[in-house]
Formats: structure tokens, sequence, C-alpha cells
């Protein structure tokens, strides 16, 4: 597990080494957004009422808001890339979790400890080749979202995970060097305060909306 953590901590930091975050226009911006992250379900069956088999559908939740205005233009290019940066970041962070939830359950069926050592090295083996050219493409931005996203997710921070498993020397040693490039990990996701717009972007990317 220790392994792990320390994976998911270099998915989060990686790409913070990058000098210069990548621009796009406007334009670009809002050709990403069109296109869906999470493609919008709907599940098809049937219920017994009163001896008649009646047939359902059941569809993704739909969240309305009220419509965002803009003081300016900057203001407006800012969401679009919120947008952008949830889209590209979300889906890596719902990998993580289900990684920790897949992992830690197989652990548990394993007989002993050289065993368990094995299978986290395999899996440390195919994370790094999976997600290290994905973290190679992330901006300055979309690393520090991970990082919160990742707490969304998990319901914990990398600081607290590190913590955890690898003691509190180590946790704030990486902590001082994610500070060195202006992250934190120990920033918290906080769907009602600060967060509060990441938060309505987020769900209407999951429902499909956007």
């Amino acid at each position: 597990m220790r392994r792990i953590v320390t994976i998911i901590w270099a998915m989060t930091l990686c790409q913070q080494m990058l000098a210069q975050e990548q621009r796009l226009t406007a334009e670009q911006v809002l050709a990403e957004m069109d296109s869906p992250t999470f493609v919008p379900t709907v599940k098809v069956g049937k219920v017994l009422y009163e001896g008649d088999s009646i047939q359902y559908m059941e569809m993704n939740n739909v969240y309305v808001y009220p419509q965002l205005t803009f003081k300016n233009k900057r203001q407006a290019e800012s969401y679009m890339r919120l947008v952008k940066n949830v889209k590209k970041v979300l889906p890596i962070a719902k990998e993580a979790r289900q990684m920790l939830i897949e992992t830690t359950e197989y652990l548990e069926t394993l007989p002993n400890e050289k065993a368990k050592e094995e299978h986290i090295k395999r899996v440390e083996d195919d994370i790094f080749r999976t997600y290290k050219p994905k973290m190679k493409k992330l901006t300055y931005s979309q690393g520090k979202l991970l990082i919160k996203l990742i707490d969304r997710e998990c319901h914990s921070t990398g600081y607290d995970m590190i913590k955890a498993f690898m003691g509190p020397l180590r946790a704030g040693f990486w902590q001082v060097f994610a500070w060195g490039f202006g992250a934190s990990l120990k920033k918290e996701y906080d769907a009602q305060g600060v967060d509060r717009l990441t938060e309505r972007v987020i769900l209407m990317v999951e429902s499909g909306q956007i």
C-alpha cells in the first residue's frame, strides 16, 4: 500500500515540473467543451405492478442551475478553462479511486506479505506505464486541480494518505516539496465553499450535460 500512495502522489506532482502552462484559444476550449467526458447512460427495465409488467427507463441526473453571467471576457475564459481542466483530470481522479479500492480488496485475499509485495509491484509498473504519458500532458493548474479532485474522490488529502502509510516525516517532506512548486498536499476539496463552481461543473460533466 505504501507504494500505491507514493504512485498517486507522483501522479499529482510529476507534471508540476512544467515551466509554462499551455495556452489555448477560446475556440479550442469551446470545441473541447462540446466533447462529452462521461456519456449519459440510460437503463431500461421492467417492474411488476398489480400483475402488470410495466417498462421503465432510468436516466442520469439532470442538474439545473441559474445561468452564469460574466463581468468580462477574462472571467468567461476562466470558466471555460475550468470546464476544460475538470474534463481533463476528473477521469484520472476517478481511476485513482477505483485503483485504490480494487487493489486494497485484492490484497486482502493474498496469503502473505511476499505475495502482496509482488502484486503491488505489478500494479506499480502498470501505473507508471499508463499514467506517465498522461501526466506529462497536464498543465500546472490541472495538476493542482487533480490534487483537490483526488481528495473529493478518495475522501482524504494527499498529505493524510502519505502520513497514514508512510509516517509524518515523509508526509512533511513531500508537503515541502509540493510547496516549492506552489502546490499543497493538504488542500481539501470544499464543494460548498471555494470549490462550489468546480462542483457545479463536475456534476454537469458527470451527467453528460457539458
